[in-house]
């Protein structure tokens, strides 16, 4: 168990209509740097998630009703009180998750930005007044919450992918029950603590963590008192929840799987591109959706670039997450260490060459070497599907036209990246490209301030932004009659 400045931030029960609920079983959290146990959790079951629903339900006519001044100014309070913990925060998701504490630090500011956001934005949710079509009518519209939102989040960013969530369907008038991943559900509820000592009242924020993923997934999809349902997670996953929120036809919000395009042409400063492929790419060990998955790097200079990359790469530090200065932490399982194995052995025999690493790394336990392959082709499993690990591959392109049809031949359509100093490039590529994000000459674009969302098979709805709040709240049109008698 983690030594916190708070020890009243680790929690290990469910947090269900205001209170924290025990359970029979118990899922051991652990650490995946060392394999040693973090804490034991309530393992909670599709009964307690069916009564966070009906705690959500509850709480909804109240907190809809509330102004959004004071939605605002208890989710400004929660905001404060995450920043005034966030070295606890960032400890509490190192251990659980593994990733680098710097990361986890940013990841905590990251997302409760979000937050602040969300609460700026409560106050600035406007219907609107129609021109009238007859001087005896009035036409007006309203925006209303859409009502109870189960929500479903992933391991790989357990503080964000839940404030990214919350924050807005909060600001907005809605109520929440959140399954966080079983693996990594202490930042969940350290969020709800905080949420609590805020002032947010009971049944408004409800969390179950369990084991019980389709069990609790069914409650969340399908129950008759959840208006909405959100999910961050796999595709294939993605797909099976929207088939299940058919039966009660829920709104819904899907951000799903990627295949990231990172683009270097001919022209682009080669050294900004290599730091940004290696940022963009080995963040969290690669684990992220819009991770750099395929490298296509103009002809005339692959050689020069792939040597930037190799040297960036070679210099890597990959230890705990504790250690000072480290890059690249431990993957989250050994199913995720064995598909790496099983990507590279696929590509080699293909015809990659390996260029650096390639294997487990000599830290042992969940730790890989960061890889860098080239002579990549269309036919290996790690340009078809997502990597999701700490895996370079580069692959080469002749022509702007070339390219943008390899970038866009994928079934995902998340994030793509390139580098150009040509502005009428910049401007074609970017519109050229089919996805949801596109970032030019940067490997940086998360802000709370503007849309995170994507195109094809990377999911549904927007987050962040002030596309974000529009997801949780319902248009209705109210047209007045008899005004001139």
């Amino acid at each position: 168990m983690p030594t916190l400045k708070d020890q009243g931030l680790i929690c290990c029960d469910n947090f269900i209509d205001g209170n924290w609920v025990s359970s029979t079983q118990s899922i051991r959290i652990t650490s995946p740097a060392t394999g040693g146990t973090v804490a034991e959790v309530a393992d909670g079951t599709r009964e307690q998630a069916e009564l966070g629903v009906e705690a959500a339900h509850r709480s909804f006519p109240n907190w809809s009703r509330t102004s959004a001044k004071e939605r605002s100014s208890v989710l400004r309070r929660w905001h404060d009180l995450i920043l005034d913990n966030v070295e606890d925060l960032a400890a509490l998701m190192t251990w659980e998750q593994g990733k680098p504490i710097a990361e986890s630090l940013t990841e905590i500011k990251y997302g409760a930005g979000f937050i602040e956001y969300y609460a700026e934005e409560a106050k600035r949710v406007f219907g609107a007044t129609i021109p009238t079509i007859a001087p005896e009518r009035r036409l007006q519209t309203y925006k209303q919450a859409v009502g109870v939102v189960g929500a479903i989040t992933p391991w790989n960013f357990p503080n964000a992918m839940i404030t990214r969530k919350a924050a807005p369907a909060l600001a907005a008038g809605c109520t929440i029950v959140i399954k966080p991943d079983p693996a990594t559900p202490l930042s969940a509820l350290a969020l709800c603590e905080l949420a609590h000592r805020a002032g947010l009242p009971s049944g408004v924020l409800n969390v179950v963590a369990g084991s019980d993923s389709q069990g609790i997934g069914e409650v969340l999809t399908q129950h008759p008192k959840i208006a909405k349902f959100t999910f961050t997670g796999s595709t294939a996953i993605g797909k099976l929840l929207m088939k299940q929120c058919a039966s009660t036809v829920k709104k819904i919000s899907l951000e799903l799987g990627g295949n990231a395009p990172f683009i270097v042409f001919e022209d682009a400063d080669l050294e900004e591109a290599a730091s940004h492929c290696i940022a963009t790419k080995f963040r969290n060990c690669g684990q992220t959706c819009v991770c750099t998955n395929r490298i296509y790097v103009q002809e005339s200079i692959e050689e020069a670039f792939t040597q930037k990359l190799r040297e960036g790469i070679r210099s890597l530090k990959v230890a705990d997450g504790f250690t000072a200065d480290t890059d690249i932490g431990p993957m989250i399982n050994e199913q995720a260490i064995a598909k790496m194995e099983q990507l590279i052995t696929d590509a080699v025999a293909k015809g990659a060459e390996l260029v650096l690493g390639g294997a487990r790394h000599e830290l042992g336990s969940l730790f890989f070497q960061p890889t860098l392959l080239r002579s990549v082709d269309d036919t290996m499993d790690l340009v078809t599907g997502e990597i999701f690990g700490p895996i370079a591959a580069v692959q080469t392109f002749t022509s702007e036209n070339e390219v943008i049809d390899k970038a866009n031949a994928t079934d995902y359509g998340l994030a793509a990246y390139f580098f150009s100093r040509d502005v009428g490039r910049v401007m074609r590529v970017a519109e050229a490209l089919e996805c949801g994000i596109v970032c030019s000459n940067s490997g940086v674009f998360s802000t709370e301030v503007a849309p995170f969302g994507g195109w094809k098979q990377s999911g549904i709805g927007s987050e962040g932004g002030t596309e974000g709040i529009a997801d949780f709240l319902e248009t209705k049109f109210h047209s007045m009659g008899g005004i001139d008698r």
